[in-house]
């Protein structure tokens, strides 16, 4: 089937595919910089917190100049606007040279803007509450040791600015999502301390106003380690983020219990919040980060973005890490099913006037027909407009042969 007998199919449905098109290519997805080295970083911490990325393939990024070669060589293969989600400990050092969280500044990320400036790419941002020795029993902000509570809410103050001087530097608003680890391995004596010493910690942390920060807060059921206990739980964020002007919840579909439908929350957020932050994933049983895949769930989860006119609002941004494939194809496969999700709700035809006069037979007969709409071809033709190839892995695993293997 040709593209334009496809297109025709979908206008018998009154879905306009150019428009469909024009959208998906002008919408950026936030690709998280972390997949490339295994949530490594560069100053010397590690994976933490219930953060771990398993597997052993050859070909982990060791620094900076690997990590934006191939950054690079993914984004070739992938179409639309495109963002890098930074860590704090992607701070660029000097050799030899070495800084705490809680003394980052803006420079250490400079080389970050210059790559973003050659080519063409926004950058959002997270303090990295996690892999460092100063978090002490598992707790950062929440933590009821002055010490340790002071540390990391300096970290988060300071990555706060940088965020700030990024957007500055690029005339672009910057996310800096604030996540922590905090909370309990077993039944906790209390509850609400800790909630109170984070709701303080927050309270400093976002007192200084910055003109091009996007704030937001991530939620999270439990971690490894913290079953029984989070601190940072959907509902007190929820709450936290009602009570303020400009601080919004960050939904992340691997932090939900695996019975939620978290698409199911985005029209209720939608309503009351100016910003709709993601970072979309596949769970597997709990947030194991597994790389996104055009299954239902993220079908649901961009229709659901769509339908509920949420698009304009919404900040789509990955997060997976896989250490048992091929990092560069993880991030190319990643970011195309965010893709295709996105362009497959856009090509739904709106229902919404067969549920509101009540006709759910022909609602239901209609979305099943949509099912079998010719995506594929309006997909083909999307990546053909974007001078990207449907074929790509034979030439990522040369890449693997001639770069990748050769790093020890």
């Amino acid at each position: 089937m040709s593209f334009e007998t496809a297109k025709d199919q979908y206008k018998s449905f009154n879905v306009d595919v150019e428009q469909a098109l024009k959208i998906t290519a002008e919408t950026p997805i936030s690709i998280q910089c972390w997949q490339g080295d295994d949530v490594t970083g560069f100053d010397n911490g590690c994976a933490g917190g219930g953060i771990q990325a398993t597997g052993s393939y050859p070909g982990r990024a060791r620094n900076f100049d690997e990590l934006k070669a191939d950054f690079l060589k993914a984004c070739s293969y992938i179409p639309g606007k495109k963002r890098i989600n930074l860590h704090a400990s992607y701070a660029v050092l000097a050799d030899g040279k070495t800084i705490d969280r809680d003394a980052i500044e803006f420079k250490h990320f400079s080389p970050w803007v210059d790559f973003a400036r050659e080519t063409g790419i926004g950058i959002d941002f997270n303090p990295t509450c996690f892999g460092h020795s100063k978090v002490k029993d598992g707790l950062t902000l929440s933590s009821p040791d002055n010490k340790t509570q002071r540390f990391w809410i300096e970290h988060c103050k300071h990555c706060r600015r940088i965020a700030d001087e990024i957007g500055a530097a690029l005339n672009d608003k910057v996310l800096n999502n604030i996540w922590i680890p905090d909370g309990l391995k077993d039944i906790p004596a209390d509850r609400k301390g800790p909630r109170e010493r984070l709701k303080n910690a927050l309270d400093e942390i976002f007192s200084e106003q910055l003109e091009n920060v996007i704030d937001c807060v991530e939620s999270k059921v439990f971690g490894i380690g913290l079953e029984s206990y989070t601190a940072g739980s959907n509902e007190f964020y929820l709450s936290y983020c009602a009570s303020k002007k400009n601080v919004y919840p960050l939904l992340d579909n691997g932090h939900f219990h695996p019975t939620e439908n978290v698409a199911d929350k985005i029209s209720a957020f939608a309503l009351f919040f100016d910003y709709l932050p993601f970072h979309i994933t596949r769970p597997m049983r709990w947030d194991s980060d597994h790389v996104t895949l055009f299954n239902d769930e993220l079908k649901e989860l961009f229709t659901e973005i769509v339908i509920s006119g949420a698009l304009p609002k919404a900040k789509i941004g990955l997060d997976f890490f896989d250490a048992s494939i091929n990092r560069i194809a993880a991030w190319i496969i990643g970011t195309r099913s965010a893709q295709k999700a996105l362009l497959y709700a856009l090509l739904l035809p709106d229902l919404s006037e067969l549920q509101n006069s009540g006709d759910f037979t022909q609602l239901m007969v209609l979305q099943e027909d949509a099912k079998l709409m010719p995506f594929a071809e309006v997909w083909d033709e999307y990546l053909k407009r974007q001078n990207v190839r449907q074929k790509w892995y034979n030439e990522i695993k040369q890449y693997e042969k001639e770069i990748l293997k050769v790093r020890t």
